[in-house]
């Protein structure tokens, strides 16, 4: 039991939790950003990250300052926290980045982890090995195994109240990210980063870093916090965070705004291409675009990074509010529109559902049904599933339409959840709200319900009143229940 991470509010696979950082002496709301800070290119300084944008973390690198010597040597004599100017908690990478971009970093864990130690880093980081997507599975093992033997290391260093990340790598294999998972999560290291997935994101392959994030939260404990390292762009954090992702790192608030680059929920802008700002943030209302491209290179970069890092923080509380609402996976739906790799994603999610399913509420804000993704949702399995609760007998009418005495039972059939006792009706999820043009997807899905119910109770005879149905979903329906089309029939049913 990690004593240092408390949930409080679950929504799918997200959640509020608190993240206590005994060193820093704060606590930490997740799920957080933690702006990079570069020691040697500081943007916006740490001051104003917890003044302005209210960042209770950030996260810089400690082999970068480990090999600058003025800075290794302020960092030794001041701390991080005073030389930064930063009160809240602050993270340090080991080098693993420089590891994986040039091949060769020249320190062992246990150097790294007694310098993080000793400049006042409140969580530290081993030298683990980022395993890059699309390598050969050997190649991934070999390198999850050296991983794991880090990390063993890295438990028997004496770090005093530091918390110490525990990575876990296994490239674009969902089974070694499940099993580094579990390894890490036995070990009593605080904080679990899933590693190297950086170039999944840039290259836009959210459905394959969800089936990594999906292949690590099933090796690690509910209880293990996580952090999506390099995750930096707003929109994909919803999609993260239902995935289970509670801590998000990017310097990418500074790096677009170096190139000129706007963000948005819905993408990155250029500014040069833009001529009116679609945000309200502070430096969207003193700027027209126009007047922000006559600034200074320097004063430019500085306005656009702080708008970047308003807009998003703003989509981290708006992500907080959706979980406290229960509504997290509308919002994730609604990310997943503005970009193709988004839906990817978002498709992913959804396969994984059975696994969401084991943290999701019972009970929460609303369903709302707004694509044939929504078919899949983890409330409709559960539903499903939960239906070997009941034991319908004799003859029972699922029907679309109205009730009728003549039956033994009479049970309401909706899609996509399919069948269920008229006394449910007023439960969640099966006030959804409903399109009246449903797709393909939800009548499948009502008749696997219809198929389920029929197979648990192989005694009872069943009649399914359906107002046309879709050949392939009524293909689903098992020829033992009797069908009848609403449709075409202008009597009442018997």
């Amino acid at each position: 039991m990690r004593d240092h991470f408390e949930l409080r509010d679950v929504d799918a696979g997200g959640r509020i939790g608190e993240l206590t950082v005994p060193r820093a002496g704060v606590t930490v709301e997740t799920p957080a950003l933690l702006p990079v800070i570069n020691p040697n290119i500081i943007t916006i300084p740490p001051e104003r990250l917890a003044e302005e944008f209210g960042a209770e973390i950030l996260i810089t690198n400690s082999y970068i300052i480990k090999t600058t010597e003025d800075v290794r040597e302020q960092a030794l004599e001041e701390g991080l926290h005073e030389m930064l100017g930063f009160d809240g908690a602050i993270m340090t990478d080991s080098g693993s980045f420089q590891l994986a971009e040039y091949g060769k970093i020249d320190t062992t864990t246990e150097e790294i982890l007694q310098f993080q130690h000793d400049i006042g880093s409140d969580i530290g980081t081993p030298v683990d090995i980022p395993t890059p997507p699309d390598v050969s599975r050997e190649r991934a093992e070999e390198e999850l195994a050296t991983t794991k033997e880090r990390l063993e290391v890295a438990e028997g260093i004496d770090v005093g109240d530091m918390l110490v990340n525990a990575p876990v790598q296994g490239s674009t294999y969902p089974d070694l990210r499940e099993e580094a998972g579990a390894h890490a999560a036995e070990t009593d290291l605080d904080v679990f980063p899933v590693g190297a997935v950086v170039p999944l994101m840039n290259d836009y392959r959210y459905g394959d870093m969800v089936d990594v994030v999906a292949g690590a939260k099933r090796g690690l404990d509910h209880d293990c916090p996580v952090h999506l390292f390099g995750a930096g762009h707003p929109m994909m954090f919803a999609l993260a965070v239902a995935m289970g992702c509670d801590l998000f790192d990017s310097a990418a608030y500074a790096l677009y705004a170096r190139d000129g680059r706007y963000l948005t929920v819905r993408g990155t802008e250029h500014l040069d291409d833009l001529d009116y700002f679609p945000c309200s943030c502070p430096v969207c209302t003193e700027y027209e675009p126009a007047e922000l491209r006559q600034l200074s290179e320097r004063e430019q970069e500085e306005e656009l990074a702080a708008h970047n890092l308003h807009v998003t923080f703003e989509e981290i509380r708006r992500i907080k509010q959706a979980i406290r609402q229960g509504n997290l996976l509308e919002l994730v739906e609604e990310r997943a529109r503005s970009h193709p790799a988004m839906l990817d994603g978002y498709r992913a999610l959804v396969q994984h559902s059975a696994q969401l399913e084991e943290t999701d509420p019972v009970s929460k804000g609303s369903f709302f049904y707004l694509s044939n993704e929504s078919a899949a949702r983890p409330e409709v399995l559960r539903h499903q599933e939960r239906l070997d609760r009941f034991s319908p007998e004799g003859e029972v009418l699922l029907t679309e339409g109205s009730h009728s005495k003549e039956y033994d039972e009479s049970w309401k059939v909706v899609p996509p959840f399919g069948p269920f006792p008229k006394a449910l009706r007023n439960t969640y999820p099966l006030t959804a709200e409903l399109p009246d043009r449903l797709d393909r997807d939800a009548y499948e899905r009502a008749a696997m319900g219809v198929k389920r119910l029929a197979e648990l109770n192989p005694e009872t005879s069943f009649t399914l009143a359906h107002a046309d149905w879709p050949k392939s979903a009524l293909a689903l329906v098992p020829d033992g229940v009797d069908h009848v089309n609403l449709t075409e029939r202008s009597e009442r049913l018997p």
